[in-house]
């Protein structure tokens, strides 16, 4: 149970399934999942907390920094919990930097005449530089600075920025920027901070180097699928990702993770760097599409398999081709199942943009892939669905993933340690077969309690194409949550042509089975990002509140909450379909 507990008995009735005792945390409060034996109160510190009819209980505390201790009684049962609340501050202890907040500190190349910035966090009133390559640079205290919540903060709407001191009021950000003119080594960055008489040096963890703009590497993407992102670390944002093949020049470094030239970055490890290799810049001619199978293919042929990006919208598609100049006048395109017609531009120099208008503003996914210097873009054909009231679905491929699975994987539980995975692969098998019963193909990521990666599930709707998928999970929070009056449905879907099939299902679900609304969240979640198929997460109720669990384990509920779900995908296929 991850508490210690002062009664005899191993097999309590009060039971505390999160958080375990000695859980660390920088959040400000917590919540206590658990439940009792409906007699009698729950005590915590004391005080008698409020309980669902079932007994269960998610009561949340404030947290103060260092050791909270937790005290639960009920009737002649006690357990302790001690939750430790650290600092996501890094504070100076004395006259010195504050532990590990010397910027940069992985390796790092610019760009000559690029600014390349130096950052530490020390006591207030000191006074800091940093030498670099027998250059004193100066980094000037930073008063105060607008902090950003966590994307996940938006989930227990809290994401508003916070104005606050930095680090501390007893110890302030420096901050400071040169340039260099000259390509070469400069070698690690040495900071220097002086207070009160005192001085303290400490070397930095990074070289700096300045690129030859001569001399620039460039790479070939290796990786199936390239992750392209708007920064050097994963905490950035996806940008369309790179096929495989795709060469660009590489305009800087910082740590693992490579700046190409048309500005996104991607890790070392998904490349390879190509010998002598010229610029990656193409021109383009004719173009030209045509059917294959579910899907009309568009070539577009190169000299270089340069950097693309894609941006979906409503009756449009666009493509961007980078390091590319346009020399087209003609291409080849007939009546298609999919697209109207055919739109392109010169953007900017360097930059070609294809729109493509779509004769409907549903969209059923995309593939694309370099074939030797051939970029080809594959767009998916609206299925055939059929009319017969009968079978409204047949023809129609469902991929249903039960979230979590396996000993390790147990995804949320709620207050009496019953996990996500057991009622995620109930309503699933429930639902895939009411969705046969309809006339639809349904496929299963696992029929099972197997261990399935979500990399490994997302490959299966890549592999499959299936017409549509849906991910079936249910919810927690983080720990600065309110779980008791947090419940009800969520959505979450990441590509354009996902979004229809996303609303539909929330507003269907909430409707139909009188559920609160959690929401419904663009969110670049595994499961969510293949593009062959609209893709869909729901998040059917949380595990985490004490009475929406009740309802989550209740069999007749799930019954119905299958009925509903497969009636709102035939009625959405219906309203996407037809005319």
């Amino acid at each position: 149970m991850g508490a210690s507990i002062t009664t005899a008995a191993w097999a309590q009735p009060l039971f505390v399934v999160y958080p375990p005792d000695g859980h660390k945390t920088t959040a400000t409060r917590i919540f206590l999942i658990g439940t009792a034996p409906t007699e009698g109160e729950v005590l915590i510190n004391g005080e008698t907390i409020p309980r669902s009819p079932a007994g269960h209980f998610a009561p949340s505390f404030p947290l103060e920094l260092g050791e909270n201790r937790f005290t639960l009684r009920h009737q002649a049962q006690e357990l302790t919990l001690r939750i430790i609340r650290t600092s996501a501050a890094s504070i100076p202890m004395g006259n010195s930097f504050a532990p590990d907040s010397l910027m940069p500190a992985v390796d790092v190349a610019r760009l000559p005449n690029e600014p390349i910035c130096f950052s530490a966090v020390a006591p207030a009133a000191a006074t800091v530089t940093v030498t670099l390559n027998n250059q004193t640079i100066s980094l000037l205290p930073q008063s105060s600075s607008v902090e950003l919540p966590p994307n996940s903060a938006v989930l227990t709407l809290s994401n508003q920025p916070i104005n606050q001191p930095i680090p501390t009021p007893t110890a302030s950000l420096y901050q400071g920027c040169t340039v260099a003119e000259t390509a070469g080594e400069l070698g690690t960055p040495e900071f220097q901070l002086t207070l009160n008489g005192a001085t303290v040096r400490q070397a930095g963890a990074g070289r700096v180097t300045v690129l030859s703009p001569t001399q620039i590497d460039v790479i070939e993407v290796t990786a199936e699928s390239g992750t392209a992102r708007t920064g050097p670390s994963t905490d950035y944002s996806r940008l369309t990702p790179l096929p495989k093949g795709t060469r660009a020049r590489v305009t800087g470094r910082e740590g693992e993770w490579l700046r190409l030239d048309y500005g996104g970055w991607i890790r070392a490890t998904e490349t390879q760097v190509i010998p002598n290799a010229g610029l990656p810049n193409t021109l383009i001619r004719s173009l030209r599409a045509r059917q294959v199978d579910d899907w009309t293919e568009i070539s577009f042929p190169l000299q270089v398999p340069v950097p693309v990006s894609v941006q979906p919208g409503n009756q449009v598609f666009t493509l961007t081709l980078h390091n590319t100049t346009a020399q087209t006048d003609t291409f080849l395109l007939n009546d298609d199942p999919v697209i109207e017609r055919l739109d392109w531009r010169q953007a900017s120099p360097g930059q070609v943009q294809y729109t493509f208008n779509l004769k409907s503003a549903q969209q059923w996914g995309y593939k694309l892939r370099y074939e030797g210097t051939t970029l080809v873009l594959s767009l998916r054909h609206p299925p055939q669905v059929s009319l017969t009231r009968e079978r409204p679905l047949a023809g129609i491929r469902i991929l249903l993933d039960p979230g979590h699975g396996g000993p390790e994987d147990l995804g949320a539980r709620g207050p009496t340690g019953y996990p996500e995975k057991a009622v995620a692969l109930i309503v699933s098998q429930k639902l895939r077969d009411r969705l046969i019963a309809q006339g639809a193909e349904v496929i299963m990521t696992r029929e099972g309690d197997i261990d399935l990666y979500p990399q490994d599930r997302a490959a299966m709707v890549n592999q499959l194409e299936p017409t549509i998928a849906l991910s079936i999970h249910y919810n927690a929070l983080p720990d600065d949550g309110d779980a008791v009056n947090t419940a009800g449905i969520g959505t979450f879907w990441y590509n354009a042509e996902a979004h229809s099939l996303a609303v539909f299902l929330h507003e269907y679900l909430v409707e139909t089975l009188d559920r609160p609304s959690y929401g419904v969240f663009w969110n670049n979640l595994a499961l969510t990002r293949p593009t062959v198929a609209p893709a869909v997460l729901l998040e059917l109720g949380f595990m985490i509140n004490p009475t929406e669990f009740e309802w989550i384990v209740d069999s007749q509920e799930q019954d119905r909450l299958a009925d509903a779900l497969a009636t709102g995908v035939t009625k959405w296929f219906q309203t996407v379909t037809q005319p």
